[in-house]
């Protein structure tokens, strides 16, 4: 297991959070797009979720949703303030459209609007954050049935990608070699990891005050990829944390042909941001290889095919549903 994925032998990793320890509070932000059949459920879970949390803070923004999501968040009875972005910016663009609006002492905590908060979740993290040494984390997240969902990834690189490419992610994930972390201790016990997937993360105060604001280049994936290398750079931890509990019932990628490709343009300019262009060409290699396998079950891994053969490392704008 390499160093950023390992089990915390941190006596305090798992302990119970003291309400004192919720230091300047929670901002809790919600980036929107056509969400209206997934976002009152979210918002639902808030009173449970946020539970125990004496200054807390709720942001819905929106980028010009062709639904009732506005109009949703509004009249909520849990009382939330609505940014509308007027255009679809993507995902980054609207968690820094509300950071910019909260205190500098306040924790962030990003949530997709297919996200469900598990009772104290908040006020765990919120405990968690207030640990100097602590930039991000990422809390347990479970499948729509109830099934633990591996939302730990390593950082990507040519052997997690010929891995994934060559015997696909499922078996590459189980031999440790893939980019998703399949590690059964580390799922139990949690530990410090490289990333984890943008549909819930923890942002203590103080790594939005020495990192800076998402790229909002990526528009849509990837974006999480980034800001928490960022993090880890910055000499702060990205935390897996098991107490803290969600459900997220995504994954629209899987069968959508424009958020499939945009998926794999944004990993290959994740990569060559890091990499020189020999590397990069053996990445896009590999996706190109792996898609080509796969490309007869469905239309996501031929648009991913294509986007690997196409893909610019400069990104345009683009218009696109939740993660």
């Amino acid at each position: 297991m390499d160093a950023l994925l390992r089990p915390s032998d941190d006596p305090r990793a798992n302990r119970d959070p003291s309400p004192a320890e919720e230091a300047g509070g929670l901002a809790v932000v919600i980036v929107t797009y056509n969400s209206e059949e997934v976002l009152p459920g979210l918002l639902d879970s808030l009173a449970d979720g946020l539970e125990g949390l004496a200054r807390r803070d709720v942001i819905v923004v929106d980028n010009d949703s062709r639904d009732a999501s506005v109009e949703l968040a509004r009249a909520h009875p849990f009382g939330v303030r609505v940014i509308e972005m007027g255009r679809n910016a993507g995902f980054a663009a609207g968690i820094n459209a509300a950071a910019a609006t909260i205190d500098e002492d306040m924790h962030l905590l990003v949530l997709n609007p297919d996200i469900r908060l598990h009772r104290g979740a908040g006020a765990y993290l919120a405990a968690r954050l207030s640990d100097p040494s602590i930039g991000v984390v990422a809390p347990q997240m479970l499948n729509e049935d109830g099934t633990l969902a591996q939302s730990l990834r390593r950082e990507p690189s040519l052997l997690t990608a010929w891995a994934d490419a060559l015997v696909g992610t499922r078996l590459a994930a189980r031999l440790g070699i893939g980019e998703i972390v399949a590690d059964p201790v580390l799922y139990r016990t949690g530990g410090t990891v490289a990333w984890a997937t943008g549909a819930a993360l923890g942002v203590s105060a103080r790594t939005r005050s020495v990192v800076g604001d998402w790229d909002d280049s990526f528009f849509l994936y990837s974006e999480e990829v980034d800001y928490m290398q960022r993090v880890r750079q910055a000499g702060f931890a990205v935390v897996y944390d098991t107490q803290a509990h969600t459900t997220h019932i995504g994954g629209a990628y899987h069968n959508d042909p424009f958020l499939s490709a945009l998926m794999t343009t944004n990993r290959i300019r994740y990569f060559r941001r890091h990499h020189g262009p020999v590397a990069t060409a053996l990445f896009r290699l590999s996706i190109i290889v792996g898609e080509t396998m796969r490309m007869r079950l469905g239309a996501g891994h031929r648009a991913a095919l294509r986007a690997a053969l196409t893909a610019p490392l400069r990104q345009p704008g683009y218009g696109a549903p939740n993660r």
